[in-house]
């Protein structure tokens, strides 16, 4: 696979990132993961967008997005990506001393790209016994942090589900590792709010605005509760929540489950760029 770092496209075998690179120290890094149908990256200004607020919350400087775009064209030029795939920009604090604090030198950018792996139809949910923070500093932001996804993912596994779903400190329904999630109750279409602590996920905005759910604090319990739910994010787009720890839904899919995965599927093929 070719790969772009820094302005450069490489080969992945002749790919270099520093050992002292802050990202990989310390976490201290932003991405985006966007989707491509049939050559073309899917919502690319929303998902630059996103990035933005991402380095702005970390205090790293946002590359050109002129750069960025071209970046991911080259990308997807140079791997063949003419079919659905997957591309990644990286962006962290570059090298680093051996501690928290950042270095003098240029952010690390780095583009990839690659095959995309196909979800079930529906899924099974496991919610974890530890909490998002939706008061920490990181909260909202698209962060390289991933440990504790790690971790809750690895937990939600272990017991047959694909996704692991975290309260808040408050005891309301958050997010998953890398989804949004949606619940349908008595004919209602609701999420989360952002204060929840949830990211600001592109597929959850763009459903939002196709299906006019509401944005509301929900108990964690009200998902195990729900007629139906699923989840959303850029590379399951919309998919149906069968169970939550072990319990099935009601309905699967239900009718707005059936209706925004409609609704979404009938925007990416009007809209690459909505």
């Amino acid at each position: 696979m070719k790969v772009w770092i820094n302005g450069r496209l490489c080969d992945e075998a002749d790919a270099r990132v520093s050992p002292f690179d802050h990202g990989l120290l310390t976490g201290d890094g932003v991405f985006e993961t966007l989707k491509v149908y049939d050559g073309t990256p899917f919502a690319v200004r929303r998902h630059l967008g996103r990035l933005a607020v991402s380095a702005k919350g970390l205090g790293l400087p946002m590359p050109d997005e002129a750069v960025l775009r071209g970046a991911l064209e080259a990308v997807v030029h140079a791997n063949g990506l003419t079919s659905e795939a997957r591309l990644r920009i990286t962006l962290t604090g570059g090298p680093s001393p051996l501690g928290s604090e950042r270095g003098q030198d240029d952010p690390l950018v780095i583009v990839a790209g690659g095959a995309i792996r196909p979800w079930p139809p529906a899924t099974d949910v496991v919610v974890v016994p530890w909490p998002r923070n939706e008061r920490g500093a990181l909260a909202g932001l698209k962060t390289t942090s991933y440990g504790e996804n790690v971790v809750a993912l690895a937990y939600a596994r272990e017991r047959g589900a694909s996704e692991a779903i975290f309260a808040n400190l408050a005891g309301d329904l958050c997010e998953g590792t890398g989804t949004n999630v949606f619940v349908g109750i008595g004919g209602r279409l609701v999420t989360p709010p952002l204060s929840s602590g949830c990211l600001a996920g592109v597929t959850r905005a763009l459903v939002i605005e196709l299906t006019g759910a509401d944005e509301e604090d929900l108990p964690i319990d009200a998902l195990a509760e729900a007629d139906e739910a699923f989840l959303t994010s850029t590379t399951r787009e919309v998919q149906p929540i069968h169970a939550v720890d072990g319990r099935p839904l009601p309905a699967m899919p239900g009718p707005l489950t059936a209706a925004a995965a409609d609704a979404f599927a009938a925007l990416v093929a009007r809209d690459l760029d909505p």
